[in-house]
């Protein structure tokens, strides 16, 4: 065979702009499309919590100075207690009472990080007697596999409670059979922060803060015959 004759063959059998298209079922009856929302709560396996850390001083290098000190005895506390990371962006600084340098400079940063549920009330305690701390949350945070599991179920509600409808509808019309065409499927998992203030509530439980939140939205196309 001739290296020409080849090519064509080649040609033939691997055309260059071949072409796949995929259609989905088409309803030769009644299209019903529904949204269909779910949601539920997770238990908690641990918390991620939000501190603000503020210094005052009559110059921004004073207040820079003071800060540093403060935020390296807040780490001190800290570190033991967290899982993982503590995340700590760069401080910064003005004047205290618009722009009246005579009242003074602040300096402010935020220190996040993750707390099981062991030393949740410890480091609500021991961080809120830090002078020039304030706790501005503990958020509560779920399991991967709590999550995974609560989707699982959401999913299986939201299935559920799409073919209720849809064969509660064909009955209203007269019709007998109901068909899934479509499911286009939508997760958000939220979670919940819980602003708190220390003061003279002696212990904080970790079963009393809010749960975990996710939600699941399915828009549905049912074909009814």
């Amino acid at each position: 065979m001739s290296l020409f004759a080849a090519l064509l063959l080649s040609a033939a059998l691997f055309p260059r702009t071949a072409k796949a298209e995929i259609q989905g079922p088409v309803c030769r009856g009644t299209l019903l499309q529904l949204n269909v929302r779910e949601s539920g709560e997770s238990r908690t396996d641990r918390f991620r919590f939000n501190l603000r850390l503020e210094a005052e001083a009559s110059t921004t290098s004073g207040a820079l100075e003071q800060l540093s000190g403060r935020q390296a005895r807040l780490r001190e506390v800290l570190e033991p207690l967290v899982d993982g990371r503590l995340v700590i962006p760069a401080p910064n600084t003005y004047a205290m009472d618009g722009s009246q340098p005579s009242s003074g400079y602040r300096a402010a940063t935020t220190i996040t990080g993750t707390v099981g549920r062991s030393n949740y009330n410890t480091l609500i305690q021991r961080a809120g007697r830090l002078p020039g701390v304030r706790l501005q949350g503990m958020t509560s945070l779920p399991s991967a596999e709590a999550q995974d599991r609560l989707q699982d179920q959401l999913l299986e509600k939201a299935l559920q409670r799409g073919q209720r409808e849809a064969e509660r509808t064909a009955a209203a019309l007269g019709l007998r059979r109901v068909a899934l065409l479509r499911i286009d499927q939508r997760s958000h998992a939220t979670v919940r922060p819980a602003p708190m203030a220390v003061g003279a509530v002696s212990r904080f439980r970790p079963e009393e803060a809010p749960l975990p939140k996710a939600s699941l939205s399915l828009a549905l196309d049912y074909c009814l015959n």
